[in-house]
């Protein structure tokens, strides 16, 4: 989602460290509310509120009918309220009280503390949410486990100089077809890292086994960089959990333009490559499926077939848990949006461009509880491999 941080602590490790900034910082109700703007002039007026600092934006002001959501604590809401009622634009509370989704959460962090530290990938626990470091030791762990299928490039430095660590999964060969895949290019999108881990492992545990992913891996490779932001991730571990964490942005229709390191080195990797088949960016929330364009209503002269297959692919992800997402062109989905990664890297050929918005569509927001990590990366993973085999399938 192209929204502000919000840095919520929901790591297993440090959890005292964890419960101490949430006690700190959480000790008066939060409420999230729902707005659906009715008309231009209540979009105009929410769009104007974006910059209150009495609210942080969680999904922001699109287009008339779609929902905003807000974050506003409760010594805040009546400033709020009252702006509301002043274009007379309603609204519904979509969490009561995130004080107590965050208790929860802390709950679990606590419980996993307790285990020791996972001696290889089969025990790391792929049912928490994970810090920096400790996914940092799940990639090392997982090439060294796997060190015929599996090795890590570091494409660059973050801003504030972190390895910017991909994994490359192949079986051989030089500059073969490839698949890009990045989670976590927000911070607050928690769900996206975690999701990506799971990738990570699932591949290796289905190579040899799966005849379709095995055919795609031994014909092209597979490039997963799991923390695309990584200061904004570590941020969230280790300082207040609602301030904004520096986000990378993602890639402008003109990467020359594009200043965050963690940006560009994507830029410069997909460029230098040059075979790369497929760019599948994810994200959340919202529940989407998108392909581009998103700065044009022009359509991509792929749009038929980008769009029959988003269609398959949501088939596919629903047929496991009839988790409902909504697919389509970016622009005719959500928003006019310039700067998006699909509308760029579909410009410098690469046809099967797709950006995901995972779980869920506002129960819980960017607080997905850990419960629903495997369920998402589960299904997921599905609609993954329907557009990665579509892909090998339709060389171009």
């Amino acid at each position: 989602m192209m929204q502000p941080e919000l840095c919520v602590v929901f790591s297993p490790c440090g959890a005292r460290k964890a419960e101490a900034a949430l006690s700190s910082f959480f000790t008066k109700q939060i409420k999230c509310l729902r707005i659906i703007p009715k008309n231009e002039a209540q979009l105009s007026f929410l769009k104007s509120m974006e910059d209150m600092p009495e609210i942080d934006v969680w999904r922001g002001v699109t287009e008339v009918g779609i929902p905003v959501d807000i974050r506003v604590p409760a010594q805040h809401l009546p400033v709020v309220k009252v702006h509301l009622q002043s274009q007379d634009i309603q609204h519904s509370t979509m969490i009561e009280d995130l004080q107590v989704l965050l208790d929860e959460e802390l709950e679990g962090m606590e419980s996993a503390a307790r285990f020791a530290d996972p001696r290889n990938t089969d025990s790391f626990d792929y049912s928490n949410y994970h810090t920096l470091s400790e996914i940092y030791s799940f990639q090392d762990m997982l090439v060294a486990e796997n060190p015929s299928l599996v090795s890590k490039i570091v494409i660059g430095q973050s801003y504030q100089g972190r390895a910017l660590n991909v994994l490359k999964f192949s079986t051989g060969g030089s500059n073969r077809p490839a698949i890009w895949i990045d989670t976590g290019i927000h911070s607050r999108e928690w769900v996206t890292q975690a999701s990506g881990t799971w990738f990570a492992k699932k591949i290796v545990t289905d190579y040899g086994k799966d005849p379709a992913l095995t055919a795609i891996l031994n014909k092209m490779d597979i490039f997963l960089e799991i923390v695309t932001n990584p200061d904004g991730f570590y941020y969230t571990h280790n300082n207040d959990p609602v301030q904004v964490a520096a986000p990378a942005q993602r890639p402008t229709v003109e990467p020359e333009l594009t200043q965050e390191s963690e940006v560009k080195s994507i830029v410069d990797f997909v460029k230098a490559h040059g075979n790369i088949k497929a760019f599948i960016s994810i994200h959340s929330y919202s529940q989407m499926l998108l392909y581009p364009y998103g700065y044009t209503r022009t359509p991509v002269k792929d749009q038929a077939e980008l769009h029959s297959l988003a269609k398959k692919a949501i088939t596919d992800l629903a047929s496991l848990y009839g988790t409902s997402y909504r697919y389509g062109s970016i622009i005719n989905t959500i928003y006019q949006a310039s700067g998006g990664t699909i509308d760029w890297t579909y410009n410098q050929g690469i046809k099967y461009s797709y950006t995901f918005e995972l779980r869920d569509t506002g129960r819980y927001g960017f607080i997905l509880p850990a419960n629903q990590i495997l369920p998402t990366a589960k299904e997921t993973w599905l609609a993954l491999m329907t557009i990665m085999n579509h892909t090998f399938k339709n060389p171009y």
